[in-house]
């Protein structure tokens, strides 16, 4: 006869997914703090010098920034940066269970707006990459010109699935859209958090020229059985938080004040 004390399987496992249901949450909150002190950042610097009518500004963290004489990349870099605000905040909101369920219109427009606007910004990125002068070197964009196609690729799924009403792949594929769209933030609180910690951009390399730093543009998410992710997702939540924090404190802050 089984122990009175024993936890079936089922308990079990319902207690596994909530405790990776609050694991993913933590992330996201930590993620979602991150945004949007990066999105403040843009707003500040970049929105500010453009209302200022001092685009020179974006060359403080830029290296191909503003270029005067070149009108359409000024252009195309100004719509690629000021609609990535956009787009952060409407991922966040779009991934947010409580918005969707109260306003599931809501839901539906600023998914068509997001979505609209991941394509816009990801061939600006892409055109930016290819035409102005390079400036990371070559496997850096190569890695950038991979994330746009991931980019496009999440987003054409997304579309697809929604529309044929398979919610569940649509959400799936919306959410991995959501990670390739953040790429360029994770890239920043990787970095930011690997010389938080070391104290030194430690085999980083000029330009992301090191051993580390070569391959870091080209890291991806993988997937995990349940009782390991919650431990990563655990784990993600705390370096997402300490990378974002020393984001702000390295890179955003600074150009902020």
């Amino acid at each position: 006869m089984p122990s009175d004390t024993a936890v079936s399987p089922s308990a079990s496992a319902r207690a596994l997914d909530r405790l990776l249901g609050a694991s993913g949450a933590l992330w996201f909150l930590c993620a979602a703090a991150g945004q949007l002190m990066f999105a403040a950042y843009l707003v500040v610097l970049y929105g500010g010098g453009v209302a200022r009518g001092d685009a020179s500004v974006w060359n403080r963290v830029l290296g191909q920034g503003y270029m005067p004489g070149d009108t359409a990349g000024n252009a195309a870099l100004a719509a690629h940066v000021l609609l990535a605000i956009v787009i952060m905040l409407g991922g966040l909101i779009q991934l947010t269970p409580q918005i969707r369920a109260a306003v599931p219109a809501f839901h539906r427009w600023n998914g068509r707006v997001y979505l609209t606007l991941a394509v816009v910004i990801t061939l600006a990125g892409l055109w930016l990459t290819w035409a102005r002068p390079p400036a990371g070197g070559l496997l850096n964009d190569l890695a950038i010109t991979l994330n746009g196609v991931l980019i496009l690729g999440c987003a054409l799924f997304a579309v697809r699935n929604a529309m044929a009403r398979r919610i569940d792949r649509h959400m799936r594929w919306a959410t991995r859209l959501f990670l390739v769209v953040s790429g360029v933030w994770f890239l920043r609180i990787m970095i930011s958090g690997w010389i938080a910690w070391h104290q030194a951009p430690l085999w980083l390399g000029a330009h992301l020229a090191g051993p580390l730093g070569v391959p870091l543009p080209f890291a991806a998410p993988r997937a995990w059985p349940k009782a390991v992710m919650t431990g990563v997702m655990a784990m993600l939540a705390a370096l997402t938080a300490f990378g974002g924090y020393a984001a702000s404190q390295i890179m955003w802050l600074p150009h902020m004040g």
